[in-house]
């Protein structure tokens, strides 16, 4: 499942689900899709999303074994925080903009 975040202030970014997924719980949002952020919500969504990918990067690395298991090929992991970033970055737009922001 892809879920796509839009919003008139920022171009559509495109995530894989269970990532997208995390995230809305980030920010406090059920994981219903579609679903959608009032302008009056957002900066409080962007607050709660930036709080809680400084606590995942405060938090203990899996070891190496759990990340064998996790991964078949030999790329290094993608961070939360780059996965995060340009969602962020939508967030802030339509916070700037007073924008409403929907996924589906």
């Amino acid at each position: 499942m892809l879920v796509t975040f839009t919003c008139k202030a920022y171009a559509d970014i495109t995530m894989f689900g269970d990532v997208a997924l995390d995230m809305l719980k980030m920010m406090g949002h059920s994981e219903s899709v579609p679903g959608a952020i009032l302008a009056g919500d957002v900066p409080a969504a962007l607050d709660r999303l930036k709080r809680a990918i400084e606590s995942a990067k405060a938090a203990p690395a899996r070891n190496e074994s759990e990340k064998a298991r996790d991964d078949d090929s030999d790329e290094p992991p993608v961070s939360l925080a780059h996965r995060a970033l340009p969602l962020i970055e939508l967030l802030a737009a339509a916070a700037r903009e007073n924008c409403d922001v929907m996924w589906k």
